[in-house]
């Protein structure tokens, strides 16, 4: 553990986070190591072994930041609202993932190596954010859609939330693969993340 306050604990895990997430905007998963995201940090790259034994566990705690923003995002659809259509429903679940594009691109591409590489106390901590978001969709589909069975909302659960790791792959798109697609005559129209997880929502929606 390291020495110091719960306060300066948190702060310095806080910055490695941070810096972790500053990388990912330029760089990938592989080509950020701790060395990288140490330089980014105020303090020397081996302090990080303090508070983070692997880069995966520096990412998985960004992963459970990006749930943690993403519950808030759930948290305000619940209480903001008395009443939702069916349709508003999907709307507002899609408009908050629209704003998460960071938490899709971590379930698309590094959630095994996340979880496989982190010690169990932080995996703990993570899945319990994972697990406030399943709860919390489950709390939207109990409010605004009461005629929906039990079996029904469960179905929805274990629908979409495994749907949740394709949608980065089908939205964030290089030129080069759109030009290795077009080149492959694979006639394929490009949706964006609110159209397809709308779409998504309305189909397990649907009575």
């Amino acid at each position: 553990m390291p020495k110091g306050s719960p306060e300066r604990t948190a702060a310095r895990r806080e910055e490695i986070i941070s810096s972790c997430e500053k990388l990912y905007q330029t760089m990938s998963f592989k080509e950020i190591t701790l060395k990288e995201i140490g330089k980014e940090t105020s303090f020397s790259r081996p302090a990080i072994y303090n508070y983070f034994q692997t880069k995966e566990e520096i990412f998985l705690a960004l992963f459970e930041l990006e749930y943690d923003r993403w519950n808030e995002e759930l948290e305000r659809i619940i209480e903001g609202n008395e009443e939702l259509t069916r349709d508003q429903v999907a709307e507002n679940i899609a408009r908050s993932l629209e704003k998460r594009i960071q938490l899709l691109k971590l379930l698309s591409m590094n959630n095994y190596d996340m979880e496989a590489n982190s010690r169990p106390e932080l995996l703990t901590s993570f899945k319990t954010a994972y697990g406030k978001s399943i709860r919390k969709v489950r709390n939207i589909l109990d409010k605004f859609c009461p005629d929906m069975s039990d079996a029904e909302k469960q179905n929805f659960i274990y629908v979409f939330f495994p749907f949740m790791f394709g949608i980065y792959p089908y939205t964030a798109v290089t030129e080069k693969q759109r030009q290795a697609m077009k080149e492959a005559k694979v006639d394929y129209v490009y949706q964006s993340v609110y159209e397809i997880t709308y779409n998504c929502l309305m189909r397990l929606l649907e009575k």
